[in-house]
């Protein structure tokens, strides 16, 4: 890769990146404006706002979405008559769990043992400069041969919609021929994927009543209806033997075609602990890429810690449905009320209120700019071919997208590959995944262009 003009300035520009990727993970992005301060997000806008003007990028503008939220959008204008690329990340983060936990501080970018640790490092901070160094590299050599647009979004992580909407609402602004999302990740380090399929999601929040107030367990406890137990059944009812997801009518047998997943390969990248099983029947890439898989997210309950001797009269309960490509969203989400309506015991009273949803998204992979993706992935990464994975996560713009630009090509790559533990504590980057999908993408753009 070294001989490579581009691969040669991507890798002069690494220590530039890794300053610039410390000052946008040292925003606390997370777009829950309950837990962090608005201010946090706004300065992080505002940072990729003006790292773009530095490019040259036209017409940059903080968009305000219906969610409250602000996405930043850019223009890069390339020769005339030249293709438009749309290239995606998102600056909002995940909150950062238990500060404790992490061995580092979550919102300081801190090197260890080769990698970058950080909340937004790769999930999708290190997206957004991933952009950046594929088009500073095109310009230091010979220039951006296609038209871009960029898009940051600002809550994607909060599945609220913001960005869906305002693209519906605005459908020229990010019309595209070929749209990069940079928010998926390699299968692992040093073996390039596109992700063909994305699970879809549901979330809900659930709440069981039973009495109108705790009472004394000693004077009341058997005869009294405990809520918290009544949850705790309902969410059960949810899981069968094995651990498969059961939501009443929802299938659940889904096969995968492509990337084999190694079950001990798995174990190691979930961090299974010894002699606990795995749940689900079929293979790993079946359970986490072609099936559904719901999840508890929280609940709302007494802390062990400071507890009375009471029977609860009220509890609640998050709950995540991933859903695979070819299951509707909303129907799953009519399916999940029903079973959690009709599953609740001993007649307590139970309320579902839909927090958000997105739909599953399935590429179309004999495109041209999956070729041309896949000549710049063999240059980036010699010796190695693409491959076509799924992801069980879920990026609900990419069906608005591929509903609003239908003859828009759709590619997913990025920098969450497994060692990256995304959404959990001590998140963290590979640089050298960074430089290598850098150099890829900027390969792709001259590759698509010249197609």
């Amino acid at each position: 890769m070294s001989s490579n003009p581009v691969a040669e300035t991507v890798s002069s520009l690494m220590p530039r990146a890794k300053e610039e990727l410390t000052a946008l993970v040292a925003f606390k992005s997370v777009a829950d404006f309950d837990q962090f301060p608005r201010s946090e997000s706004v300065g992080a806008a505002n940072w990729i706002a003006a790292a773009l003007r530095a490019e040259g990028f036209q017409d940059v503008d903080l968009l305000d979405t219906p969610d409250g939220t602000q996405s930043v959008y850019g223009y890069l204008p390339g020769p005339e008559g030249a293709k438009t690329v749309l290239l995606y990340a998102h600056y909002d983060v995940q909150p950062p769990l238990d500060e404790d936990g992490w061995a580092t501080p979550p919102f300081e970018l801190t090197e260890r043992d080769g990698r970058w640790y950080g909340r937004g490092a790769a999930d999708c901070k290190g997206g957004v400069l991933m952009h950046l160094l594929a088009l500073r590299a095109l310009k230091a050599n010979g220039g951006v041969p296609v038209h871009v647009k960029v898009i940051a979004e600002g809550s994607e992580e909060q599945g609220t919609g913001g960005l869906e909407r305002y693209a519906e609402q605005h459908p020229e602004l990010l019309a595209a021929d070929t749209i990069v999302i940079g928010d998926a990740g390699n299968f692992r380090v040093g073996l390039p994927t596109v992700t063909a399929t994305l699970r879809g999601m549901t979330l809900v929040r659930v709440k069981v009543d039973t009495l109108e107030g705790n009472l004394h367990s000693g004077q009341f406890g058997g005869a009294a209806p405990d809520a918290l137990a009544a949850l705790i059944r309902v969410l059960d009812s949810l899981r069968a033997e094995d651990g498969s997801t059961t939501v009443d009518g929802l299938a659940a047998d889904g096969e995968w075609a492509g990337l084999v997943y190694d079950e001990e390969q798995f174990r190691r990248d979930a961090r299974v602990l010894d002699g606990v099983e795995l749940i689900g029947s079929g293979s790993v890439a079946d359970r986490i890429w072609a099936r559904p898989a719901v999840t508890v997210l929280g609940i709302d309950c007494p802390p062990v810690v400071g507890a009375t001797p009471s029977v609860q009269a009220g509890a609640r309960a998050l709950v995540s449905l991933r859903v695979p490509p070819g299951v509707d969203a909303a129907e799953a989400t009519k399916l999940l009320q029903a079973h959690l309506e009709a599953r609740t015991p001993w007649g307590a009273r139970v309320g579902v209120e839909q927090i958000g949803q997105g739909q599953a998204f399935r590429a179309d992979t004999a495109s041209p700019a999956y070729r041309a993706m896949a000549d710049a992935m063999a240059v980036a990464y010699p010796g190695e071919e693409m491959q076509y994975a799924g992801q069980g996560g879920s990026i609900p713009l990419c069906n608005t997208l591929a509903g609003l630009y239908p003859r828009a090509e759709i590619l997913l790559i990025g920098l969450s590959e497994p060692e990256a533990q995304i959404h959990a504590v001590n998140e963290s980057v590979s640089p050298e995944e960074l430089e290598r999908l850098s150099v890829t993408e900027a390969l792709f753009l001259r590759n698509y262009a010249a197609s």
